[in-house]
């Protein structure tokens, strides 16, 4: 039998907290063989994060402690010097985060910081490893690799970095990569393409993953073992297929059951609950389908036509505008109140931007943007601040999007203060009731954002964004970052709220499974335009654009005996969304499929961005 190249035995981690030693992560032990991929799944707290911390010795040294023994190709780690340790972290074992806005330095390029550690680690020139920087940033699907090699982190979006981040860390070529939801903020297309890359890297070199993840789909995709945590324990260990087929622990049979599968909505007219998994028995608890709650009206609370957004590109001594990203393209759809239409696509695809755009966060360049019939594209600021009373948008991101010096309850009373809707006390007592309606307790209100999980942390910016009592929400890839269970009860409040508000939601995320689960209608964006949009039903049970088909095909199944074959998808890279400052894009047509579901006819000018999907 091959000795396997990380060893972890009796895994044992405490913090110190208020002058005590908390032991968080219980005797947990696995081993990971040469080429072998295996999976450490659970929910957020479970422990798998800094299980993965452990082994590279990153918890802080002064409040934390590590027991029992983990052995990298026989080396105890525990007890290597920290001048061994520093050669071992980015050479031999590499580590991909989960936050990669933070693990970027925001004042060096994106070349400069791949080529650091090619220089360090293997001795190449400056020139050298700028090339092989740009080479990899090929290799994870940057567009425009090249001109983009000199740019700043703040320049990409949330899905760049992370290809960023993980183009870094194979720079090295690893003997074991420790992979910490390296996939949750990529869309479903770049998500299948890194799996497929890292399938390959370990072919090439011989590479061992430590795959850190609570997406069932990707477990069953790459896993050849699965680890399963609960409370900083390994509550069941073994081969993936048989995990799936057979899981023996009640926690193990709520993950998969609360894990959302496409096509699994078949023959249901309205947006499904989903099943919430109870923390003290592990168990699922059943959960019935959501109201009907779209409503018959004259107008639609939301009328977008035509909308148009741009940015110039400005180079040169005189800041000469260059080139233009076409970021949306003549967008339109409309929205009634208690629907939720979902705007699903690539990163880049102008989701965000469109998004941004109706709220005027982005000024468009041209369209209208009506709100229950006014046209909000027009208006002063000082309207315009009004009418935001009845439009909130809820971030992907919900740490950034909480002031760290404020306290949650001030947060959520602050946008009555600022409209001068109601009192200080009033507004306290409207946060009090806001943060019971989301779940929350009323006493957490003098708490600051770092003292919440993310999944909490969504949960008071939903009560921020209730807090004006709005008709439309903007919902900006709200539950991309959440484990299954903590995204299963916010998408279960989202949809309670929306039947008992008749809210509206653009709900933007590039997570097809839940899309299906929550949405009444769905528009499928690729650079800037709309090129297909319907009911529910229509597009996921007869997609039309092959650009819908190849987005549908890439969603991970999670069933290992139904693992996509290799390349299933091709490696193309995604075009830029960038033109020249006189480029105007030619007129689309559109046709009706079935009532409501439409296409954009498609040319010759698609024919490499939509490539042909071959059967999964």
């Amino acid at each position: 039998m091959t000795d396997p190249i990380l060893s972890v035995a009796d895994l044992t981690v405490s913090f110190r907290s208020d002058g005590r030693w908390r032991e968080v992560v219980h005797g947990v032990s696995f081993d990971i063989g040469p080429r072998e991929t295996v999976a450490l799944v659970g929910e957020s707290g479970s422990g798998k994060s800094v299980s993965a911390l452990s082994v590279l010795r990153l918890l802080p040294r002064d409040a934390s402690r590590i027991g029992g023994s983990v052995r990298f190709q026989g080396q105890d780690l525990l007890t290597a010097s920290e001048a061994e340790m520093r050669r071992v972290r980015g050479d031999s074992i590499a580590m991909i985060f989960q936050e990669p806005m933070t693990s970027l330095n925001p004042v060096l390029t994106i070349g400069f910081q791949i080529s650091e550690a090619l220089i360090r680690h293997r001795g190449l020139s400056r020139s050298a490893a700028e090339a092989e920087a740009l080479r990899l940033l090929d290799k994870v699907r940057i567009p425009a690799a090249r001109s983009r090699l000199h740019e700043y982190p703040h320049r990409f979006s949330g899905g760049m970095r992370q290809r960023v981040m993980i183009a870094m860390a194979l720079a090295c070529r690893p003997k074991l990569l420790i992979a910490d939801e390296p996939t949750t903020a990529l869309d479903v297309t770049i998500q299948a393409q890194i799996l497929d890359l890292i399938k390959s890297l370990q072919d090439d070199e011989g590479m061992s993953v430590l795959f850190i993840t609570h997406d069932m789909g990707v477990v069953a995709e790459i896993a050849d073992r699965t680890v399963v945590m609960y409370r900083g324990k390994a509550v069941e260990t073994g081969p993936t297929a048989r995990i799936f087929s057979d899981p023996a622990e009640p926690y193990t049979r709520a993950l998969l059951a609360s894990v959302p599968r496409l096509g699994a909505m078949a023959g249901r007219s309205r947006p499904m609950r989903f099943p919430v998994i109870d923390r003290a028995t592990g168990a699922a608890e059943p959960t019935p389908e959501a109201p009907d709650t779209v409503q018959a009206i004259e107008r639609p609370v939301l009328e977008v036509r035509d909308l148009t957004t741009r940015f110039d590109i400005r180079s040169g001594l005189f800041s000469r505008v260059t080139g233009r990203v076409h970021a949306a393209e003549r967008v339109s759809f409309s929205l009634a109140a208690g629907e939720t239409l979902a705007l699903v696509g690539e990163s880049g695809c102008g989701k965000s931007t469109t998004g941004r755009s109706i709220l005027r966060l982005v000024e468009p360049l041209s369209g209208s943007v009506l709100l229950d019939g006014e046209d909000i594209t027009g208006l002063d600021a000082a309207t315009l601040r009004s009418r935001r009373q009845r439009m909130q948008m809820i971030f992907q991101d919900p740490f950034a999007s909480l002031d760290p010096r404020m306290s949650v309850g001030a947060a959520i009373a602050e946008p009555l203060l600022i409209n001068r809707l109601a009192s200080r006390q009033e507004a306290r007592q409207r946060a009090d009731t806001l943060l019971s309606r989301v779940g929350l307790s009323p006493d957490m209100a003098g708490r600051f954002p770092h003292e919440f999980s993310g999944g909490q942390r969504q949960r008071i910016c939903i009560a921020r964004a209730l807090a004006l009592r709005p008709r439309l929400i903007v919902a900006d890839e709200a539950v991309s970052a959440l484990d299954v269970s903590v995204k299963a009860q916010v998408v279960n409040l989202m949809l309670d709220l929306q039947a008992e508000m008749g809210l509206a939601y653009l709900f933007i995320s590039h997570d097809m499974a839940v899309v299906e689960r929550v949405s009444h209608r769905v528009a499928v964006m690729y650079l800037g335009e709309i090129v297909e949009i319907g009911p529910r039903a229509a597009v996921f049970g007869n997609p039309q654009h092959p650009y819908t088909k190849k987005l549908l095909a890439a969603v991970p199944i999670p069933d290992p005996a139904r693992r996509r074959a290799r390349h299933a998808l091709p490696d193309d890279e995604i075009r830029s969304p960038i033109r020249s400052p006189d480029y105007e894009p030619p007129a689309r047509l559109y046709r009706e499929v079935s009532p409501g579901h439409s296409v954009q006819e498609w040319g010759e000018e698609w024919a490499d961005a939509v490539a042909p999907v071959q059967a999964a």
